[in-house]
């Protein structure tokens, strides 16, 4: 496999180690070589120990095109659909696009899904979350159903953003990068739309379908000439009448990624953190003394998993993928549902009769 990383930030260092673990041959490019040098210098050998030779990098003018297997792109939310359109254009097998997969004006995203089915390139979203191995446990007691009717599903992803400069030190606060702007895809209902994403995810697992109805309430920062919301608090429906909630913030500390399903004979929780290197799966049915399971995992292993999940499908796995451009972009449906709930002061319906398009949302 060969795999073109556009974006040499945060998610391009942990994606090319990924891709190095898999054995696979990585070129990163970035427009900035500044950001070039502090991937060779700086982020990666922090993180890993030492620079892998076996990463190419290069300037996005200089960058090889035509030749990979799969690009990766890892920029900010506001240049998604014009880096991805133009990467279809080099005729990959696959492209996977970072979260959120575009703004929430869903501008070009039908235009992207349109032509990507046209070449038959297959498109991911990296919601990384969906394929690991607690919440593909919490799936299999799901689809056990031992937990009986589901009754009402919560998911949130509330944690202080504090951790995400950290892993930036370039940067000095929100307003120094598209974090600071939901018009760009930042604030808690872009950065955090895992729990949207896993909400759905869940959701699907249930036989529940997608979402129809949200009503959003969010509190939204001015500040330092950024523009954000701090805080997401949604209420779902789905197709089939699944009621349920989803919580996100970036000023929660310390951190709670956490989503519980109620039976009518019983509840499953998942929780990423549950303790230093473990995430875990609690559950109880019938009453009974409940069970933890707990699951080793570190930070790298998320994005392994996202890879091989993905290197799957590539190779011919006929099942329809959580990773999907599909799925994601029905995150990003609701991302876009809620802020105009939250401005509106009123509950959106989605219309997925028309598209991903803003005029799929009807108040």
């Amino acid at each position: 496999m060969k795999i073109k990383i556009i974006g040499a930030g945060s998610i391009g260092n942990h994606l090319a180690h990924a891709s190095r673990q898999l054995g696979w041959a990585v070129d990163m490019v970035d427009v900035d070589p500044a950001a070039l040098e502090r991937t060779q210098a700086n982020i990666y050998p922090t993180r890993y120990g030492q620079w892998d030779e076996g990463i190419q990098l290069y300037l996005s003018h200089a960058a090889p095109k035509g030749c990979h297997d799969l690009i990766i792109v890892g920029t900010p939310p506001d240049t998604h659909m014009a880096l991805s359109l133009e990467a279809l254009e080099e005729r990959p097998q696959a492209i996977l696009i970072e979260k959120p997969v575009c703004t929430p004006d869903l501008e070009h995203a039908d235009e992207l899904l349109t032509r990507a089915r046209a070449n038959g390139c297959r498109l991911f979203v990296g919601y990384d979350h969906v394929v690991g191995a607690a919440a593909m446990r919490m799936c299999e007691l799901i689809e056990s159903r031992e937990i009986g009717e589901p009754q009402t599903l919560d998911v949130e992803f509330r944690e202080h953003w504090g951790g995400i400069f950290a892993a930036h030190p370039w940067l000095s606060g929100p307003a120094d990068s598209y974090l600071g702007f939901w018009r760009r895809g930042g604030g808690a209902t872009g950065e955090h739309s895992h729990a949207l994403n896993l909400w759905q995810h869940f959701a699907h697992q249930l036989g529940m379908g997608r979402v129809t109805r949200v009503t959003a309430t969010l509190d939204y920062i001015k500040t330092s000439g950024a523009e954000y919301d701090r805080l997401c608090l949604a209420n779902l429906v789905s197709e089939q009448g699944l009621i349920g909630r989803v919580v996100q913030d970036v000023v929660t500390s310390p951190p709670r990624k956490w989503a519980r399903l109620q039976g009518s004979t019983g509840y499953v929780e998942w929780q990423c953190g549950y303790e230093p290197g473990k995430d875990a799966v609690k559950y109880s049915i019938g009453g009974q003394e409940p069970m933890i399971e707990t699951i080793s995992k570190t930070r790298p292993d998320d994005f392994i998993a996202e890879l091989g999940h993905i290197l799957a499908v590539m190779e011919g796995d006929s099942r329809s993928s959580v990773l999907s451009i599909e799925r994601g972009l029905d995150t990003m449906m609701l991302i876009a549902a809620l802020h105009k709930s939250a401005q509106t002061n009123r509950s959106v319906s989605l219309n997925w009769e028309n598209g991903y398009t803003t005029t799929a949302l009807q108040e």
